[in-house]
């Protein structure tokens, strides 16, 4: 019987690929300046039969009878466009179609000016079969958004992690960014940071992509690794004629005065035949910038005048003042090519190269080890503790500058085709993706002096302060050397990609709509973290005393922190460059295992998978997707025995393999032409990170801690439902709204509990038991056309989201499981808006990004929990067309000086505190297009 079925299914596929009668027509969609034009509608009215465009603006229409056939294309804020198209028994016709944008008559003005960018994601979010939020590189040019994380934040459902000011890790739904997935035209993108998944979004420049998919209910063709969400950047592809754009652009950084420098070059074209096109860009930004930090670490037990532990009220152990001066450089190369040998066959191939330098010194004045002196009462007289200076660089060479040189890289490599065989699409690509991370020859020199009395000023303790009691306990004669030491580190994640899927008609319902469609892919991942640290002690008392050394004031009475905090004066970073620490004449050297044996891992891991879905119209308005998909995994960690801390026994390997098996549905009813339903059942997963499944044992003596590997971890699991109502405005807006689950299992968070042999602390990460996330999404876009007079010109976008979560088997120091815990990184709150103007000329627009704060950290209690504090961002930003397609731009960033902020345990326990300033950029762009 099986065989039969088997025979059935092969006689069935040949009889599409060979016996076809009808013929295909296989076209683009370009608008006025022949750029494609992305997932439009297109429409054989007379046949019932339609089909949409992809990123690129290609459609195909398979099946069609031979004759003249009448094309429509429908499209948000475009006219309808019509062509008629001669159809060919067994032959694919090929044809170009262009759409023109819509102009809207109101009270005798006309408003040509609305943003053709907002029409093409909505466009595409409308068409979409699944949940997506799509941003066009139209809509990112309207935002100050300098890097993709930046864009993305802006996207209902989405907050993102900062650093240095820098948008950089995405958390999709309350989602932590190791769960969601970020890949390049399909294709995963690997990591350049050594302990986690999470893609680093603030080294890929904006003017580099030309659309932004965040796919929050995945079908059963994309890979299943998107716990949280999916976010597909696209990279730009050739033009339908001849393109050109640059910028050149300059500002300053307040917090500095320092300068940004910019400037992109795009060019593109089709050769005159059309079958060869090819788009290549460039981009540099050179940014000179800094930060202003204060942290903090509280505790509220201290030992009593008989010994015991007893609870106090709250002190800091640990406190640091922090300056920050940074100079990132990003470069980044695009070269994209695509062939057509004929209609039924194109291939591509699409490359991008990132390079980001990023230069840091960093002066750090600590307050550490800090003991609460008690009275007979219990109650806290004094404290003591000790103070260390230290300065961060690095070499004095051309690369590093005497600094700190952290250079990234990530490039990404694929090449695919689609081809048609009868009725039967295929389409493939094979890539080859490689993050790294290299910090080479850093260096630290520290001078510290002990048993300092101390004043805690805790009155306000969102901004506490540490003092000496005594200011001759810290005269510069009182410090002594602590350590010069320099690393090096290095992590390198390798991915092979490739997949393959085959697409044939099927026509269940006679609605002459409907697909099947399945497929296979295969990734292997390689990654590995080489590290090194060396200590050096002088031979000579040259360094015996910090009043010796070239010295550097970083006190600054403009500190964002506020004035109160004077970090004083320390080791000038080009004295530390300067050292030949290499010459055994002048220094000792020490090899330090126990501050790199750890890290140091090499793990292997392979993804296959595989999976069947169905695309059918059951009527006009009614469409369903239904699919399932199959992962499997296997993972082999290889990480350092150690034995004492310092000795290294050899290494240790564990593997692992497990598998998944992942159901869908997509449900979506157009109720009418402009309002959409939808509702999806997905599951989806997040595989353990790779530092975490590392079998090792690392002793940390200094810190009294223990970190333990777990090679055991589970992945995490989530079922998901979403509910989704759309409505598109005529004059390109949205009002939306929808409700979300998502029922996670073994989600991984750290443990926390003291070991009984030592007193330290240990952490290891372990699975908890069950988690869900319940949330609410509206947004609401549209051009304000019903104001009087030049009020027409405003429009307004504004979207909120709000989550709720628990997390269950997640336990205390004592092994107590804790109740009523949010799940990490699930903020409650987030808010995005902007108020535009738009003429013929001018563009004008206020942003604001809201996220609420939320638990980012699970300590051993409550009381150790750290929080990710709440962030309100404005930014303001205006462009003005010149002629001769010229135009002159504008941006301040950070009007509110927001800091990241992290509390602990409740918002008014400041654990860290980091100020950027505001930043101003201007300068021109030039674009150009020549339509063939």
């Amino acid at each position: 019987m099986k065989k039969n079925y088997a025979l059935s299914l092969f006689i069935t596929m040949i009889s599409f690929l060979t016996f076809a009668q009808e013929g295909n027509i296989q076209g683009v969609v370009i608008d006025n300046d022949g750029l494609q034009v992305p997932f439009s509608n297109i429409l054989i009215e007379s046949l019932n039969k339609g089909a949409y465009s992809d990123v690129d603006g290609n459609f195909l229409l398979l099946e069609v009878p031979a004759g003249n056939q009448a094309i429509t294309v429908k499209y948000l804020g475009y006219e309808d466009a019509k062509m008629d198209v001669m159809v060919q028994d067994g032959k694919t016709s090929t044809v170009t179609i262009t759409i023109k944008p819509k102009a809207l008559a109101l009270d005798d003005i006309v408003i040509n000016g609305f943003n053709s960018g907002q029409a093409k994601a909505l466009n595409a979010q409308k068409n979409k079969q699944n949940i997506t939020n799509i941003v066009s590189t139209d809509q990112i040019g309207k935002f100050p958004d300098a890097n993709i994380g930046d864009a993305v934040k802006r996207i209902p459902g989405i907050t993102m992690q900062v650093d240095q000011g820098e948008a950089r890790n995405v958390i999709i739904r309350g989602l932590a960014p190791q769960l969601n997935s970020v890949t390049l035209n399909g294709s995963r993108i690997p990591s350049a940071e050594g302990d986690n998944r999470n893609v680093q979004m603030d080294l890929i420049p904006s003017d580099m992509i030309q659309l932004i998919e965040v796919n929050k209910a995945v079908t059963p063709d994309m890979d299943a690794d998107a716990l949280g969400g999916s976010v597909n950047l696209v990279t730009r592809t050739s033009p339908n004629g001849y393109r050109v754009s640059a910028t050149l652009g300059s500002g300053v950084n307040f917090i500095t005065n320092k300068k940004i420098l910019n400037g992109s070059f795009l060019v593109g074209g089709k050769s005159e035949n059309k079958k060869f096109g090819w788009m290549l860009s460039t981009s540099i930004n050179d940014n000179d910038f800094g930060s202003d930090n204060v942290e903090a670490v509280w505790v509220n037990e201290a030992e009593n005048m008989v010994g015991d532990d007893v609870e106090v009220k709250p002190y800091i152990e640990e406190s640091d003042i922090r300056t920050y001066l940074v100079e990132r450089i990003r470069r980044s190369f695009s070269a994209n090519f695509d062939y057509a040998f004929d209609a039924n066959n194109t291939i591509y191939l699409k490359t991008m190269y990132n390079w980001r330098d990023d230069r840091e010194n960093r002066y750090r004045l600590r307050y550490k080890k800090i003991e609460a002196e008690l009275d007979a009462s219990d109650n806290i007289i004094g404290y003591t503790g000790e103070i260390d200076r230290q300065t961060k660089g690095g070499i004095d060479s051309n690369r590093n500058k005497n600094a700190r040189l952290e250079d990234q890289r990530m490039q990404n490599y694929s090449l695919g085709g689609n081809h048609l065989l009868g009725t039967l699409e295929m389409d493939w690509m094979t890539s080859f993706s490689t993050a790294s991370e290299e910090r080479l020859n850093e260096r630290y020199i520290s001078y510290r002096v002990k048993d300092v009395a101390l004043n805690e000023d805790l009155s306000d303790t969102e901004f506490p302060l540490l003092t000496p009691v005594n200011a001759s306990d810290v005269d510069f004669s009182e410090f002594g050397l602590k350590e010069i030491t320099e690393e090096n580190q290095y992590t390198d994640e390798k991915d092979f990609n490739a997949f393959v899927n085959f697409k044939l008609p099927v026509n269940f319902f006679n609605t002459n709509d409907g697909f099947i469609k399945f497929g296979g892919r295969s990734k292997v991942k390689n990654k590995e973290r080489e590290n090194n640290f060396f200590e050096y002690a002088p031979l000579n008392s040259a360094f015996d005393d910090l009043t010796a050394l070239p010295l550097i004031d970083q006190t600054d009475s403009d500190y964002l922190a506020g004035s109160k905090y004077a970090a004083g004066q320390f080791v000038d970073n080009k004295f530390l460059g300067s050292l030949d620490l290499n010459n055994a004449s002048l220094f000792e050297v020490e090899d330090v295992p126990s501050e790199y044996a750890r890290a140091n891992y090499k793990v292997k891991e392979y993804v296959y998978a595989g999976y069947f879905m169905a695309n059918q119209k059951i009527s006009n308005k009614f469409s369903v997707l239904a699919g399932l998909r199959v992962e499997g995994t296997k993972t082999k960690a290889t990480g350092n025995q150690i034995e004492d801390e310092e000795d290294i026994l050899g290494t240790i390997t564990k593997e692992k393999d497990y598998a998944h098996i992942l159901p869908g549905v997509h449900l979506k009813y157009n109720l009418n032409d402009r309002t959409v339903l939808r509702f999806a059942w997905t599951n989806t997963l997040a595989r353990p990170n790779y530092a975490d499944i590392v079998p090792n044992r690392d002793v940390i003596t200094d810190d009294e801690e223990i970190v333990l590997g777990n090679p055991d971890l589970s992945a995490t699991t989530s079922m998901n439902f979403d509910v989704m109502a759309e409505h598109y405005f005529k004059n390109v807006g949205i009002i939306s709204g929808g409700l979300f689950q998502k029922g996670i299992k073994d989600f991984i968070y750290t443990y926390q509990y003291e070991d009984t042999a030592t007193g330290f602390d240990v952490f290891q990460p372990q699975n908890g038991d069950d988690a869900s996330i319940f949330g609410a999404e509206v947004n609401f876009q549209r051009q304000l056309d019903f104001l009087p007079g030049f009020a027409k010109n405003f429009s307004i976008m504004v979207n909120y989201t709000y989550l709720t979560s628990n997390a269950d088997g997640i336990r205390n120091s004592d092994g107590e499981e804790r109740s009523d815990l949010d799940l990490p990184g699930t903020a409650p709150n987030m808010f995005n808006g902007s108020l535009a103007y738009t003429s013929n000329r001018l563009s004008l627009r206020l942003s604001a990004n809201y996220s609420d704060s939320y638990i980012d950290e699970i300590g051993g209690n409550a009381f150790e929990d750290r929080y990710y504090g709440e962030q309100f961002l404005v930014d303001f930003n205006g462009s003005y067309k010149i002629g001769n397609g010229f135009s002159a731009y504008f941006s301040l960033n950070n009007i509110t000086d927001q800091p990241l902020r992290y509390f602990q345990g409740v918002k008014a326990r400041t654990m860290q505190m980091e100020y950027y300033g505001r930043r101003l950029t201007f300068g021109l762009k030039y674009d150009l297009f020549k339509k063939k």
